[in-house]
Protein backbone atom coordinates (compact mmCIF):
# COMPACT_ATOMS: atom_id res chain seq x y z
CA UNK A 1 0.00 0.00 0.00
CA UNK A 2 2.82 2.38 0.80
CA UNK A 3 4.23 1.83 -2.70
CA UNK A 4 0.90 2.75 -4.31
CA UNK A 5 0.66 5.85 -2.16
CA UNK A 6 4.18 6.94 -3.11
CA UNK A 7 3.42 6.52 -6.82
CA UNK A 8 0.16 8.45 -6.51
CA UNK A 9 1.91 11.22 -4.56
CA UNK A 10 4.64 11.43 -7.18
CA UNK A 11 2.22 11.52 -10.12
CA UNK A 12 0.00 14.13 -8.47
CA UNK A 13 2.94 16.35 -7.52
CA UNK A 14 4.29 16.28 -11.07
CA UNK A 15 0.88 16.88 -12.65
CA UNK A 16 0.09 19.82 -10.38
CA UNK A 17 3.58 21.26 -10.91
CA UNK A 18 3.10 20.93 -14.67
CA UNK A 19 -0.27 22.69 -14.45
CA UNK A 20 1.31 25.52 -12.44
CA UNK A 21 4.03 25.93 -15.06
CA UNK A 22 1.42 25.97 -17.85
CA UNK A 23 -0.67 28.55 -15.97
CA UNK A 24 2.36 30.75 -15.44
CA UNK A 25 3.30 30.56 -19.11
CA UNK A 26 -0.26 31.37 -20.17
CA UNK A 27 -0.46 34.38 -17.85
CA UNK A 28 2.90 35.66 -19.12
CA UNK A 29 1.64 35.18 -22.68
CA UNK A 30 -1.57 37.06 -21.82
CA UNK A 31 0.37 40.00 -20.36
CA UNK A 32 2.78 40.01 -23.33
CA UNK A 33 0.01 40.02 -25.94
CA UNK A 34 -2.04 42.62 -24.07
CA UNK A 35 0.66 45.17 -23.26
CA UNK A 36 3.41 44.57 -25.82
CA UNK A 37 1.43 43.52 -28.87
CA UNK A 38 -1.72 45.47 -27.94
CA UNK A 39 -3.73 42.50 -29.15
CA UNK A 40 -4.74 40.38 -26.13
CA UNK A 41 -4.96 36.64 -26.47
CA UNK A 42 -8.60 35.70 -25.97
CA UNK A 43 -8.30 32.07 -24.89
CA UNK A 44 -5.74 32.32 -22.09
CA UNK A 45 -7.96 33.73 -19.34
CA UNK A 46 -10.55 30.98 -19.69
CA UNK A 47 -7.95 28.24 -20.02
CA UNK A 48 -6.04 29.46 -16.95
CA UNK A 49 -9.27 29.48 -14.96
CA UNK A 50 -10.00 25.86 -15.93
CA UNK A 51 -6.45 24.72 -15.20
CA UNK A 52 -6.64 26.49 -11.82
CA UNK A 53 -9.77 24.49 -10.96
CA UNK A 54 -8.05 21.23 -11.89
CA UNK A 55 -4.88 22.18 -10.02
CA UNK A 56 -6.86 23.04 -6.90
CA UNK A 57 -8.75 19.75 -6.84
CA UNK A 58 -5.66 17.67 -7.58
CA UNK A 59 -3.70 19.61 -4.97
CA UNK A 60 -6.43 18.91 -2.41
CA UNK A 61 -6.28 15.20 -3.26
CA UNK A 62 -2.50 15.30 -2.86
CA UNK A 63 -2.93 16.94 0.56
CA UNK A 64 -5.10 14.03 1.70
CA UNK A 65 -2.49 11.58 0.46
CA UNK A 66 0.30 13.26 2.36
CA UNK A 67 -1.96 13.99 5.35
CA UNK A 68 -1.19 17.69 5.07
CA UNK A 69 -4.79 18.82 4.68
CA UNK A 70 -6.30 21.34 7.06
CA UNK A 71 -7.53 19.71 10.23
CA UNK A 72 -8.25 20.38 13.86
CA UNK A 73 -5.53 18.19 15.28
CA UNK A 74 -5.82 19.08 18.96
CA UNK A 75 -8.33 16.26 19.60
CA UNK A 76 -6.31 13.70 17.67
CA UNK A 77 -2.99 14.78 19.15
CA UNK A 78 -4.43 14.88 22.66
CA UNK A 79 -5.58 11.27 22.50
CA UNK A 80 -3.39 8.30 23.34
CA UNK A 81 -3.38 4.59 22.57
CA UNK A 82 -6.53 2.98 21.22
CA UNK A 83 -8.48 6.23 21.46
CA UNK A 84 -6.05 7.89 19.04
CA UNK A 85 -6.33 4.96 16.64
CA UNK A 86 -10.14 5.15 16.74
CA UNK A 87 -10.22 8.93 16.27
CA UNK A 88 -7.83 8.80 13.31
CA UNK A 89 -9.79 5.97 11.71
CA UNK A 90 -13.10 7.76 12.30
CA UNK A 91 -11.81 11.01 10.75
CA UNK A 92 -10.47 9.18 7.70
CA UNK A 93 -13.75 7.27 7.34
CA UNK A 94 -15.79 10.49 7.46
CA UNK A 95 -13.55 12.05 4.80
CA UNK A 96 -13.94 8.91 2.66
CA UNK A 97 -17.75 9.04 2.92
CA UNK A 98 -17.87 12.76 2.13
CA UNK A 99 -15.51 12.34 -0.82
CA UNK A 100 -17.68 9.55 -2.18
CA UNK A 101 -21.01 11.32 -1.88
CA UNK A 102 -19.99 14.92 -2.52
CA UNK A 103 -17.12 14.65 -4.99
CA UNK A 104 -17.82 11.40 -6.81
CA UNK A 105 -21.62 11.20 -6.87
CA UNK A 106 -22.36 14.93 -6.71
CA UNK A 107 -19.49 15.84 -9.00
CA UNK A 108 -20.56 13.27 -11.57
CA UNK A 109 -24.13 14.56 -11.51
CA UNK A 110 -22.89 18.12 -11.94
CA UNK A 111 -20.45 17.27 -14.73
CA UNK A 112 -22.92 15.14 -16.67
CA UNK A 113 -25.62 17.79 -16.23
CA UNK A 114 -23.54 20.48 -17.96
CA UNK A 115 -21.86 18.30 -20.59
CA UNK A 116 -23.97 19.83 -23.37
CA UNK A 117 -23.12 23.41 -22.37
CA UNK A 118 -20.06 24.77 -24.18
CA UNK A 119 -17.62 27.28 -22.73
CA UNK A 120 -17.86 30.70 -24.40
CA UNK A 121 -14.32 31.04 -25.74
CA UNK A 122 -12.79 27.57 -26.01
CA UNK A 123 -16.05 25.85 -26.93
CA UNK A 124 -15.35 22.77 -24.84
CA UNK A 125 -18.12 21.12 -22.80
CA UNK A 126 -18.27 22.50 -19.25
CA UNK A 127 -18.64 18.93 -18.05
CA UNK A 128 -14.96 18.34 -18.90
CA UNK A 129 -14.00 21.16 -16.55
CA UNK A 130 -16.19 19.77 -13.75
CA UNK A 131 -15.09 16.15 -14.20
CA UNK A 132 -12.16 16.92 -11.93
CA UNK A 133 -14.61 16.63 -9.01
CA UNK A 134 -15.25 12.91 -9.48
CA UNK A 135 -11.64 12.29 -10.54
CA UNK A 136 -10.25 13.90 -7.40
CA UNK A 137 -12.97 12.15 -5.38
CA UNK A 138 -11.77 8.76 -6.58
CA UNK A 139 -8.18 9.70 -5.75
CA UNK A 140 -9.20 10.89 -2.27
CA UNK A 141 -11.21 7.70 -1.65
CA UNK A 142 -8.19 5.58 -2.61
CA UNK A 143 -5.98 7.67 -0.33
CA UNK A 144 -8.47 7.40 2.53
CA UNK A 145 -8.68 3.62 2.21
CA UNK A 146 -4.88 3.49 2.44
CA UNK A 147 -4.95 5.96 5.36
CA UNK A 148 -7.54 3.87 7.21
CA UNK A 149 -5.42 0.75 6.75
CA UNK A 150 -2.42 2.71 8.08
CA UNK A 151 -4.51 3.92 11.03
CA UNK A 152 -5.54 0.38 11.90
CA UNK A 153 -1.91 -0.77 11.77
CA UNK A 154 -0.78 2.02 14.12
CA UNK A 155 1.68 0.73 16.66
CA UNK A 156 3.56 2.43 19.46
CA UNK A 157 0.87 5.06 19.90
CA UNK A 158 1.84 7.55 22.59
Amino acid sequence: MEFIKKIMNSVLSYVTAFFLIVMTALVVWQVFTRYILSNPSIFTEELVRFILIWTSFLGAAYAFGTRQHMALIFVKEGAKGTAKKLICTFIDLVVLILAFFVLIKGGYNLASGVMTIKTPILGIPKGFVYMIGPISGVIIVIYQIINILEDLKMENID
